[in-house]
């Protein structure tokens, strides 16, 4: 009789694990369909039910999930920023140790940028359905609240190595630099294919690899010229 309860409930907690995960995997699927037609649309282009057909399920289902089309932003938003943000903090932090006091501008910004680009370059279709969402968020208000609750520490930590590495710069040069390198990377990661055709296809818009081997040292050239300071020979 015991062997039987215990097989019993050996078979009971199989299936709470079952759907445990049949509710993850259903999760991830809803925030994933999500993401790629607020990537197109963005937020106010995109319905419940327009993500719940794209998964294949009843648009009730969303409402199990989600107490309505904010809540879902907010979770694709919340998702994946704080993998990037993470990891750029990490990179960040490493960049100033090795630094040893004396950060360049260009080293912030590799560390910035390359490590955020390395995600888009390696993390696959869902990565860069993610940037192409960042994109349409951080030109939205509805973007613009979730881009400062989750975006504001990793960009003043960054603010807070270039003014080291420009201590003469007016501090209010370094901001309009960050708002330049911003505008450029957004413009970049939402993926619209116009460089394609303006270079007859010379440049893909999805190339991040290109990317990554230009805009940090684009943009350093430009925080130096606004903030008048001479590029020194030894800057990486």
């Amino acid at each position: 009789m015991k062997g039987r309860i215990l097989a019993l409930g050996a078979k009971t907690t199989a299936k709470r694990t079952t759907k445990a995960e049949k509710r993850a995997e259903t999760m991830e699927q809803i925030l994933d369909a999500a993401e790629y037609l607020f990537s197109k649309h963005g937020f106010h282009g995109v319905t419940l039910k327009d993500v719940a057909k794209r998964v294949g399920v009843h648009h009730t289902l969303l409402n199990y999930y989600f107490d309505d089309k904010k809540t879902l932003f907010d979770a694709v938003f919340a998702r994946r920023a704080v993998v990037t943000i993470d990891r750029r903090m990490q990179a960040l932090d490493d960049y100033e140790r090795a630094a040893g006091g004396k950060p360049t501008v260009e080293g912030a910004l590799h560390a910035f940028l390359d490590t955020d680009l390395d995600l888009y370059i390696q993390g696959g279709e869902g990565w860069r359905n993610y940037g192409a969402f960042g994109a349409q968020a951080s030109n939205s208000p509805e973007g613009a609240e979730f881009m400062d609750k989750y975006f504001d520490p990793i960009v003043l930590r960054l603010i807070e190595i270039l003014k080291k590495a420009l201590p003469d710069a007016a501090e209010e040069d370094i901001f309009w630099g960050y708002h330049f390198v911003t505008g450029a990377l957004m413009l970049t990661l939402a993926r619209t294919g116009r460089i394609d055709k303006l270079s007859d296809g010379l440049c893909r818009s999805e190339d991040y690899e290109a990317v990554k081997a230009r805009m940090a040292r684009f943009m350093a050239a430009g925080f130096r010229d606004i903030c008048n300071q001479k590029r020194p020979d030894s800057e990486g």
